[in-house]
């Protein structure tokens, strides 16, 4: 099998998964694979709540993240840690720029991303696949009369990218994220704005042209994500 090409995105996926949730889809990206739900709950949290009114103005998007036990070569031990909670909070974040709250108030959406195989980018696999479950959900709300509008903005995904033996790549795999000497996550919206940028030398520093060629790489993989959700979401209906 040839070598993937460093500007290449692993061959992805995204395909409905029947659970009693209002929205579910698997996203395989290489050897990594993610269940990512999106349940509906008729109400908004505490916080969001006017004391005086009793009334909430917008709704919620939030996410939580687990690799599953199986997930790895050894078991992964069952519970959060404080790896799994950034990676939550950084998945709600994201997918709350998708969305106008506003438009959807007295409804929360728990997005809920269960790595099954982890082959790196699981955090950026699971917005890009959480996505498509939360635009499955809001269509649910909609249909069940729970909100008026569309809530959804635009698309939002993200994808790794790295430099590896001074070559920018993308969409890192373990073995290459492992080796790589910078590793960044990057998530944008539909627009190509940029949501969140998360990058580290790993083994070493990264110049500012560096900087600006990986920042290229993660635009034209998302955009090709961005296509994958688009074909997933019609072919679904």
């Amino acid at each position: 099998m040839p070598a993937r090409r460093p500007n290449a995105l692993r061959p992805t996926t995204i395909e409905p998964y029947a659970t009693n949730a209002a929205g579910s889809v698997i996203i395989t990206q290489g050897g990594t694979q993610v269940l990512c739900t999106a349940s509906i709950a008729e109400e908004s949290p505490r916080w969001m709540i006017d004391k005086e009114t009793g009334v909430a103005t917008r709704g919620w998007v939030t996410a939580e993240y687990a690799m599953l036990p199986g997930s790895t070569n050894r078991r992964k031990r069952r519970g959060t840690d404080s790896r799994a909670t950034e990676i939550q909070r950084l998945i709600g974040r994201v997918l709350r720029a998708s969305v106008n709250l506003e438009k959807m108030p007295g409804l929360t959406v728990t997005c809920d991303c269960d790595v099954l195989v982890a082959d790196g980018g699981t955090r950026t696999a699971s917005i890009t696949g959480a996505f498509v479950a939360l635009s499955q959900a809001l269509a649910e709300a909609r249909g069940r009369g729970l909100i008026k509008g569309n809530p959804l903005i635009g698309n939002v995904a993200a994808v790794s990218v790295g430099i590896v033996d001074g070559t920018p790549r993308l969409d890192l795999d373990y073995k290459l994220d492992v080796a790589a000497e910078v590793d960044m996550n990057v998530a944008m919206n539909h627009k190509g704005d940029f949501i969140e940028v998360q990058g580290t030398g790993e083994q070493g520093t990264f110049s500012r042209d560096q900087l600006d060629s990986l920042l290229d790489l993660a635009g034209s993989g998302i955009r090709k994500l961005m296509t994958v959700q688009r074909r997933a979401l019609r072919a679904m209906g």
